[in-house]
């Protein structure tokens, strides 16, 4: 994908996730931010060749939850 299109892409699935982290934790903006910035999640998110960036919010805040949980990001 092209760079461009991906630095507008990734906002735009970053923001549904941090939105999910705030509905289903109870937290602030800036915690979900925080927590999801420092996750393994986030570093494969931001890196585009992994894909990750393609599945759905409800997938993203799994495997987001399975990290928190077991301190390991697992992806399918």
């Amino acid at each position: 994908m092209d760079k461009n299109k991906f630095a507008v892409i990734l906002p735009v699935v970053v923001g549904g996730l941090v939105n999910k982290i705030i509905e289903k934790t109870n937290v602030s903006e800036d915690i979900a931010f925080d927590k999801l910035y420092s996750s393994e999640l986030y570093s494969a998110l931001e890196n585009e060749e992994t894909k990750v960036w393609t599945y759905s919010v409800p997938k993203l805040f799994e495997l987001y939850q399975d990290e928190v949980k077991t301190g390991r990001l697992m992806l399918p």
